[in-house]
């Protein structure tokens, strides 16, 4: 096996898909940087996750998550196509919104991270995930060519992660709220 130490990025830069060598510091490199740190906390929130449904999807979209970091970090109209973020991709998400969302017991406020440790991890995943969003959105303003759909399928998945963490949190007991009887608060908007 030939060695992952190939001392190439040693100048500060990477191999993109077509073959093509990129700045470490571009936008498109940092927003696919982004979704593969994402696609790791993702792994962790479902290595302690106790939910095989969760789990299940989690690693569904986890296999996803491939698809979208090749499409940020292939350039268009280059040697490689670039992989289709499709509408069905983003369909999927807002299914399991929808599914997720009729689960008795969650919250329609804003929540504290933290009281179960797998929902902490989910809660993790879900800044990750706001943070490629606005990655993405700042190469886009950049003048980066990118698909609509990238930014679909992040802002569904982000309130994926979140409503995740509900669940766990619903299952397991959890009264993760941030506003009660005994810390009332201002109406703000819904959290999501």
């Amino acid at each position: 096996m030939a060695s992952i130490s190939t001392r190439r990025g040693d100048d500060g830069t990477t191999g993109v898909p077509g073959g093509e060598r990129r700045s470490k510091g571009e936008l498109r490199v940092e927003a696919s940087g982004c979704i593969d740190e994402l696609n790791s906390t993702l792994g962790v929130a479902r290595a302690f996750c106790d939910d095989e449904a969760i789990a299940r999807d989690v690693l569904g979209v986890q296999r996803l998550l491939f698809s979208v970091g090749s499409a940020i970090s292939t350039k268009p109209h280059g040697r490689k196509p670039v992989p289709e973020i499709s509408d069905a991709m983003v369909e999927h998400l807002d299914a399991l919104v929808e599914r997720l969302e009729s689960t008795s017991g969650l919250p329609g406020d804003w929540t504290i991270p933290g009281g179960h440790r797998t929902s902490a991890h989910f809660e993790v995943a879900r800044t990750v995930c706001r943070r490629a969003e606005r990655t993405i959105v700042r190469a886009v303003t950049a003048g980066e060519e990118l698909q609509r759909n990238l930014l679909r399928f992040i802002n569904r998945l982000s309130d994926v992660i979140w409503l995740w963490a509900r669940v766990l949190d619903a299952r397991h007991g959890i009264d993760a709220r941030l506003r009660d009887e005994h810390h009332p608060g201002p109406p703000w908007s819904r959290a999501w």
